[in-house]
């Protein structure tokens, strides 16, 4: 019989809403970040650096291109005959088929995949978190504390802890109560979705809580097992981690990278984020370009001004471009003449002649003023802005647009052109 002492299962099926139209079509691991890698990539770097080389990944919502990402795991070194990665979708069984309802109900639907490999501890992740941590710590501090469960924590501003799970702890650090987004919160450390559980004590809580709906890990499995007994304590980490559930906090932790002394390093040797590459030309910058503080992509082409900007692979910058403080994933194309400032602009996307991205003052968003905020510009993948167009702040526009739906020229900051598709 298989026994591994640690398994890791990756829940990867959330759709990212408020990630707005980059997530129309894609599930959020699979969203680019770092001009190069998948959000996804972080965790699974994370285990392999961690010395974890079996992982179930969770994909439920759009995994197309999550599946292809990942493929055999080769990039991760996750290609092994006994364990290595696998893609687990929500399938049809004889009875009860359902899709997965909640983080701990899709775990559930796999106790099989869990039991093949007889673990003593089982790692539960989040598939959309930046962040660095070496999870055989997480595990020795479980051990020495004799923990049934043990839950990571990361000490937030205690005027953003209401956002959270936070938990309250004695001394020891032995978890005493749990706060799910309190209104007046009474502790900022916050539960950051990763979780160590024994193997024998999570297999008993998922059967017991089979039939609660949308059964959660912060909202049932691990209040049901403090309240029974079980010794929950928490892991205090220390490392830079960023949540990039929103649009605000994906752009800024891309802009994080390009800081003179950046927070989050890319570049360590010891700690390497390993990802799916393509055999792609050296970037190149023409003699009229110009780049300052910016992470480039391989096959991108830079004939205008690029500064403070993370871009993917395969972008071209035309003449007389300039574009600052901006995301722009691969295959896209920034027409001459254009300025680009703080924008997302996602995968294949052409921006005319000309255009102007960002201008004038803020104003909400009418469509969805929670989504598209932060003074930002939000462009889906496959879009088209035509030439001589401006275009103002917190805007969204996904689809091939024409010039006739720019009144005056002009998209006005707090405006939407939604062309494609109805989660945009």
């Amino acid at each position: 019989m298989i026994k591994k002492e640690m398994i890791a299962m990756l829940l990867a099926g959330g759709q990212g809403s408020r990630l707005g139209v980059l997530t129309s079509n894609l599930a959020k691991p699979a969203v680019a970040f770092g001009g190069k890698y998948k959000i996804i990539d972080f965790p699974l770097s994370n285990c392999i650096n961690s010395g974890i080389d079996t992982v179930g990944v969770l994909t439920q919502y759009r995994p197309l291109r999550l599946n292809q990402h990942i493929g055999i795991g080769i990039p991760w070194d996750l290609d092994r005959s006994i364990g290595g990665v696998t893609v687990l979708p929500p399938y049809e069984k004889s009875s009860n088929s359902q899709w997965y309802t909640g983080t701990a109900n899709a775990i559930y639907q796999n106790l099989e995949y869990i039991d093949y490999y007889n673990p003593e501890y089982v790692l539960i992740l989040s598939g959309d978190h930046i962040y660095k941590m070496d999870y055989e710590v997480m595990l020795d501090h479980h051990k020495s504390m004799g923990a049934d469960i043990t839950l990571a924590t990361y000490e937030v501003p205690m005027e953003e802890a209401s956002r959270f799970g936070v938990v309250i702890t004695d001394g020891d650090g032995v978890i005493q109560e749990f706060e799910e987004k309190p209104e007046k919160p009474r502790s900022n450390k916050a539960s950051m979705g990763i979780y160590i559980f024994n193997w024998s004590i999570l297999k008993a809580a998922l059967q017991e809580l089979k039939d609660v709906p949308s059964c959660d890990f912060g909202k049932h499995i691990i209040p049901h097992c403090h309240e029974n007994g079980s010794k929950v304590v928490a892991y205090d980490f220390k490392g830079y981690w960023k949540d990039v559930g929103t649009l605000g906090s994906y752009w800024e932790a891309n802009m994080e990278l390009v800081d003179i002394i950046p927070e989050f390093n890319l570049y360590e040797e010891f700690w390497r984020i390993y990802t799916k590459s393509d055999i792609l030309p050296p970037q190149y910058i023409d003699e009229s370009g110009k780049v300052t503080e910016s992470i480039v992509g391989e096959g991108t082409e830079v004939y205008g001004e690029v500064s403070h900007c993370v871009i993917g692979s395969g972008v071209t910058i035309g003449k007389g471009a300039v574009v600052k403080d901006s995301i722009i994933m691969n295959n896209t194309v920034i027409g001459e003449g254009a300025v680009v400032d703080k924008a997302i602009i996602a995968e294949n996307v052409t921006v005319g002649k000309n255009v102007e991205l960002g201008v004038g003052e803020e104003a909400p968003n009418e469509y969805k003023p929670q989504i598209y905020a932060f003074g930002l510009v939000t462009i889906g993948e496959n879009s088209t802005i035509p030439d001589d167009v401006k275009v103002g702040k917190n805007t969204a526009i996904y689809g091939p647009t024409e010039k006739a739906e720019y009144p005056d020229g002009l998209l006005k900051s707090g405006s939407s052109l939604i062309k494609v598709g109805d989660l945009a």
